[in-house]
């Protein structure tokens, strides 16, 4: 069982644009590389934060080529947004991933978005990232990894693929 943040980025290093849309994601779309279809298949949870659903709604991730729980860290009542699939979740980031990764049953856990990847990452939780790169220049967003005052996190290249690439956390 791995946490794996997995994401798709702008050339320029933004996850979605001024106005947090990722519609632009699909502009150069020709379907997952083989790299994420092995992370679709091996992903048994997945965790986001309450934002990405706002944004997305009741979509499911990856086009809805994958089903099982999915978990939403948020700091809101759920009852403010209730989605009845998803299973909201708080408190302590190390707890929430501890309830992603039973929740994944043996499986791969997702992290997916800004917030709860990052704060994943800096507890010492996310074991890798498979990070998608879309050939489209956006010049502001929101950012892929923003976290001043943290020391830097060591990568180590598992897999470059075309204009996708996995790297193990460096514990």
């Amino acid at each position: 069982m791995t946490v794996i943040w997995h994401m798709t980025m702008s050339l320029d290093g933004f996850i979605a644009d001024r106005d947090d849309n990722v519609d632009w994601m699909f502009l150069a779309d020709g379907g997952p590389s083989s790299l994420g279809a092995e992370v679709i298949a091996t992903t048994g949870a997945f965790l986001c934060g309450g934002k990405r659903v706002e944004l997305v709604g009741e979509n499911r991730p990856y086009g809805g080529a994958w089903t099982g729980p999915i978990l939403i860290y948020t700091h809101k009542d759920p009852a403010t947004n209730p989605i009845p699939e998803f299973t909201y979740v708080s408190g302590d980031i190390r707890d929430v991933v501890a309830d992603g990764v039973k929740a994944a049953d043996g499986k791969n856990l997702v992290v997916t978005g800004g917030a709860v990847p990052r704060l994943a990452l800096n507890a010492g939780l996310v074991d890798e990232i498979v990070l998608h790169i879309t050939p489209v220049l956006l010049g502001e967003g929101v950012r892929f990894y923003d976290s001043p005052g943290i020391d830097p996190t060591k990568l180590e290249v598992l897999t470059a693929e075309s204009l996708s690439f996995r790297f193990r956390v460096v514990k």
